[in-house]
This record gives C-alpha cells, structure tokens and sequence, in this order.
C-alpha cells in the first residue's frame, strides 16, 4: 500500500510517501512545510490562532503532494507543541473541519519510541555505548540503547523553539548568552547525566533537523537534495564548524551552503546543545542519522 505519513512538530511539518509491504518499503517523497507552532505561545502553553493558520496551510499543501502520489493512507502525527497546549482540541478539530485530516496526538514516550525505530531502520543496529539524541522546536528526545532495542528513553520539553522565546539573544550571540543557555540545558538534563555517572556513550547518534542541516553545511549542499541514511561526522569537523555557526550573525547564516532557513534562528541553541552533550559526556564519535519520528510509524507499520 502507499502511505503518507506527516509529521507535524513545533517548527516544521514533514512528509514522507513510501510504498510499504510487509518487511519492505520504497520511499516516493519527503519535503516540509514551516509552521512555527511554537512562536509567541509556548510557554503559555497555547496555540495561536496564527499558529491554526500556518498548520492549515502546511497540511493543504502536503494533500496536495498526497494527491498526485495516490496515496491509500494518510497518518498524521502532532508532537511537543501540541500535546502540551490547553488548546490542542480546538485545533485537533479545526484542522480536521479545514483539511479532513485527524490528528494523533504522541506523548514524548511515543515519540522518543518512533525516533528509535526509525534510527533502527537508517542504521540496522543502534550500537551499544551510544546515545541517540532528536532535536525538536518543543522537545528533545534522548534515547540509550542496548541490544538494539530501547534501554532508556526521555523526551525533555527543551525545545529550541522553547529556547528562542525564553532567551532573546544579540545578533551575533554573545558569550554569556550562549552560557546561560546552556547553563539552562544543563540543568533541565539531569536525569540524562544520571544514566551516565558511571560509564559514558562512545558515540552520539543524531537525527532530525538540526543534524540534517550539520551535515549539509559540512557537504556544502543545499537543503534536501542529499539523501542521507547515515553519515558519520568527524569531531573536529562539528567543533569547527559550530565554532562558527554559533559565532555568526543571521545574514551570515543565510548566506552559508547548507543552511535551512527554517532553522536559520534555532540552529544556534542546537549547536549549543550539541556542544555541551559532547563535552559533558565526553564523546568522541558523531553519526547523523537520516531516518527519524516519520520513518520509525513506516518501519512499525511494515513490522506489524
């Protein structure tokens, strides 16, 4: 069968079309739509009614990518932003009135579940020793494996979209800034360095859109047009690079090979982020993962 599977996050609304049979699948498409359900409301715990209308138009003009693949299914995922606003049902039911579409609303379990399996399905076996990390506008989900399925999983409401209305920040950031972001990181961290106070990861697996535009401004190639199941990133390369990134003032970003402009805000904070896990955890290896929260529903469904 063909199935359409969209991911609506805080920051971006994904699709992905696959063919899918049983143990096997073909994947026909994969774009993003930005919807910033995040902004001017997600400490408040509310969607906007700006916020309704950018997922609207999101969804419409995925249908309309659906329509011409023909697909038989479509299954529609809200994350961080959603779940967590008191007004998630109001807008549950204004976008199925708009569009038709019915949103299944995951708890951070779910989606640090879905991230793993697709992880699994990108790399086969999820190494022992690693630490798998999903950066989102509304949350991060950090994940440790053994044996190839989950050992320890938590989605933490640290966002970046979370971040950026929390911190205002110069242009370019300034160090002290960039401190007490991370200070902030830190400390919402804590029950991740606890699973660590005696042996720490080797490796850092990374996936979703803060690790897609890594490796694109690292392989200097626009957004999108390389398809990556897995990619392994040098540690000196990220430390480079970052050191840059975090250094630079928005104009400049934009004007980096490389650079989603959706991400043209929150690529910083997740660079910080990044930072401060490598170090803390003393990592010495970094993977990007290509699959994620889309690919984990698709790899469950050819599963089941």
């Amino acid at each position: 069968m063909r199935l359409a599977i969209i991911d609506l996050g805080t920051n971006t609304c994904n699709l992905l079309i696959a063919d899918a049979g049983k143990k096997r699948y073909d994947i026909l498409y994969q774009g993003k739509e930005g919807v910033k359900l995040g902004r001017a409301g997600i400490h408040q715990r509310r969607l906007t009614p700006e916020a309704f209308q950018r997922a609207e138009k999101a969804l419409q003009e995925h249908l309309q990518i659906i329509g011409r693949f023909q697909a038989d299914e479509v299954v529609t995922i809200a994350t961080s932003a959603v779940r967590d606003a008191v007004n998630r049902h109001d807008f549950a039911a204004f976008l199925f009135e708009k569009t038709g579409l019915k949103l299944k609303v995951i708890s951070g379990e779910e989606e640090a579940s879905l991230i793993f399996q697709g992880v699994k399905m990108a790399m086969g076996r999820v190494p022992d020793h690693s630490l798998v990390l999903d950066i989102g506008g509304g949350s991060n989900e950090l994940i440790i494996p053994f044996g190839n399925e989950i050992a320890w999983k938590r989605s933490f409401p640290l966002g970046m979209a979370r971040v950026t209305e929390q911190f205002p920040v110069s242009d370019p950031i300034k160090p002290e800034e960039a401190a007490a972001i991370g200070a902030w990181f830190e400390d919402g961290l804590a029950p991740l360095w606890d699973q660590f106070r005696e042996e720490t990861p080797v490796r850092l697996i990374g996936c979703s859109g803060a690790f897609d535009t890594l490796a694109d401004l690292l392989d200097e190639t626009p957004p999108g047009t390389k398809f990556r199941i897995a990619q392994d990133i040098r540690l000196e390369d990220f430390d480079t690079l970052s050191t840059r990134v975090i250094g630079s003032t928005a104009a400049q970003r934009e004007k980096m090979t490389g650079m989603d402009l959706l991400r043209l805000e929150m690529v910083v904070p997740s660079f910080i982020l990044i930072k401060l896990i490598l170090s803390l955890l003393n990592i010495k290896f970094i993977t990007q993962a290509g699959f994620s929260l889309r690919e984990g529903v698709l790899y469950n469904r050819i599963n089941r």
